[in-house]
């Protein structure tokens, strides 16, 4: 059974001989097109390593491979995030899901169902931190979201 190749949108370059420099790229590109452009910053200086594997093989990888959409992808991380109860990296993947198009509605609605397999408290907990990202702007798409703001929201997100 064939499978369909989906788009990501972000145009796989070829990797330089001995080097990851085409997952860095891809990982860059599609960073940006999700909106998060500095929000990494702070594990760029915390650790430079955990850093180029986040963005080099999570999501220059990882991310751009072509089986599921971008929206697919950012869905089921949220979804895992919400089922797992995580308390920090949510509020991120929230962001970049209002940034690709993905409904304040749409998100809740995840919420919700997955709160019925995952329980009942993952469901307030997922709705705060939702709730905190929609009332500090949302996405880049709201003009007052530079890349240094977006770093000091996501440090608040995170505490």
């Amino acid at each position: 059974m064939a499978t369909k190749q989906r788009k990501t949108g972000v145009t796989k370059p070829k990797a330089k001989a001995g080097g990851r420099g085409g997952s860095l790229q891809r990982g860059h590109a599609l960073l940006k097109k999700l909106g998060r452009e500095g929000l990494l910053d702070g594990q760029k200086e915390d650790s430079p390593d955990l850093y180029r594997m986040t963005v080099g093989h999570l999501f220059g990888d990882v991310w751009t491979r072509g089986k599921l959409s971008l929206r697919e992808r950012q869905l089921i991380t949220i979804a895992a995030g919400v089922a797992l109860g995580r308390t920090t990296g949510n509020h991120s993947h929230y962001h970049s899901a209002l940034h690709i198009g993905i409904t304040r509605e749409e998100l809740v609605e995840l919420i919700i169902h997955v709160g019925m397999y995952a329980g009942w408290p993952t469901i307030g907990q997922a709705l705060r931190q939702l709730n905190a990202v929609v009332k500090a702007g949302g996405s880049r798409k709201n003009s007052k979201n530079t890349p240094a703001r977006l770093r000091k929201l996501s440090e608040a997100w995170e505490r």
